[in-house]
């Protein structure tokens, strides 16, 4: 089995666009406007290594700031080194979108957290 892509709401589709494209080095699709559900658009950014986000907006999408909801928390990937975590941790911390700094958590991962523009997490680990 494998995981065939993973897809996040926002509610600003460019921006997350230009987050994974900058902080990941993604390769993102030109954005697909479905004929079945009105206002509903999507991208997909591909990283390296093949993993897959399908980036998703609407106007039904509501601001819902720092909120835990059901549903998947937050995406973790991993960058191979603690010296990456560090360097991407660097690089957000200056650009306003670094949420905590690296450390190692109490289950032993080197990690930190980033948000998205509209708020989504994503952890970088070692």
């Amino acid at each position: 089995m494998k995981l065939a892509h993973i897809a996040l709401w926002t509610r600003d589709l460019d921006a997350a666009a230009t987050f994974w494209q900058t902080y990941f080095g993604a390769t993102v699709d030109e954005s697909y406007r479905s004929q079945r559900r009105p206002g509903f658009v999507s991208r997909f950014a591909a990283l390296p290594g093949g993993v897959q986000i399908e980036l998703m907006t609407g106007p039904w999408i509501e601001a819902v700031p720092d909120a835990e909801r059901p549903g998947w928390d937050h995406l973790a990937l991993s960058l191979g080194s603690a010296e990456a975590v560090n360097a991407l941790a660097a690089r957000c911390r200056h650009a306003g979108c670094l949420v905590s700094g690296p450390r190692t958590t109490g289950d032993g991962f080197y990690e930190a957290v980033l948000a998205m523009p509209d708020g989504t997490r994503i952890e970088i680990t070692a």
